[in-house]
């Protein structure tokens, strides 16, 4: 793994221009990552600003830490779900601005030791956090069919869940699946020729097993249901990038469907096709902003 960050953060031009940022604002960058956006997002709030940065990858935060040396900048290991406890031990009663960007950061994707990506190969692992929780090669040793094929239905939209969950029981009952390229020859083995079209058909098993060992949608249904109306102050703008339908359905019924929420994007912002030709990750991004109104 390189001691320098590779990611390129999506749509910077426009989650600046959704948050309307000014010298003094207190920013909660959920999903801090590299700290490519919340570089930026430090240089327009000043330094009578604060950030306060959350990342649940030990990796990524050392990254931030590089990137961000300033004194008006916390970081916390920990999930945004937090966010509302650790504001207030800090003495924070509620922030101005809060951004997520939802996507699995390049670093991430290219650490071989990770396995998030079928190309870098390495071990079954997928956890934002390595220091707890279940790896997917545990989770898929202690899951029966009925299980596997459910998280690659409910969190893949995987059409051939069924088959794949048959060929990762008979494999294992055999052979650990412990290896990226185990899983991957799994798949390919279980899905129909030519069945994927152009994209590698590993792609929609191993978003489903990367959202369900992280519990992602939990964390992204408890953010925009409950701790983003709390610490977001009235008139405060949230941004909020998603990288798949499942993310992008939760966000979209949390800003539509309660009245505290006035949204400022009528539908989703994409990438341009520039950016989309330079950075390749931004094709499936999506943004959504809300402002919160006054209760």
């Amino acid at each position: 793994m390189s001691s320098r960050s590779v990611h390129v953060p999506v749509m910077p031009r426009e989650v600046l221009h959704y948050l309307q940022l000014s010298d003094g604002l207190t920013v909660l960058d959920g999903t801090v990552g590299a700290a490519g956006h919340s570089s930026k997002i430090v240089e327009k709030i000043g330094s009578a600003g604060r950030l306060f940065g959350f990342d649940r990858d030990p990796m990524m935060l050392q990254f931030a830490r590089e990137k961000l040396p300033e004194d008006n900048v916390t970081l916390f290991h920990s999930s945004y779900t937090n966010a509302q406890e650790l504001l207030a031990e800090a003495g924070v009663e509620g922030v101005d601005r809060v951004l997520l960007d939802l996507g699995l950061s390049s670093d991430q994707l290219s650490d071989r030791e990770r396995g998030f990506g079928f190309d870098a190969g390495g071990p079954l692992d997928m956890r934002f956090d390595t220091s707890r929780g279940q790896t997917a090669a545990e989770l898929l040793q202690t899951s029966d069919q009925a299980k596997i094929a459910q998280i690659l239905t409910d969190f893949g939209e995987e059409k051939f869940a069924r088959q794949i969950a048959d060929e990762v029981c008979r494999r294992k009952s055999t052979n650990r699946i412990t290896t990226t390229q185990d899983l991957e020859d799994c798949i390919r083995s279980a899905i129909p020729r030519g069945a994927a079209g152009s994209r590698n058909p590993a792609t929609r098993a191993f978003q489903a097993l990367r959202i369900a060992v992280n519990d992602e949608l939990k964390h992204v249904q408890d953010m925009m249901n409950s701790v983003l109306p709390s610490i977001l102050k009235p008139d405060g703008i949230a941004v909020i990038l998603t990288f798949h339908s499942l993310e992008d359905r939760i966000v979209k019924s949390a800003f539509k469907g309660q009245q505290q929420w006035q949204p400022l994007t009528k539908t989703p912002i994409e990438a341009t096709p520039a950016e989309i030709r330079l950075n390749p990750r931004s094709r499936s991004a999506k943004l959504r902003a809300a402002t919160r109104k006054h209760p």
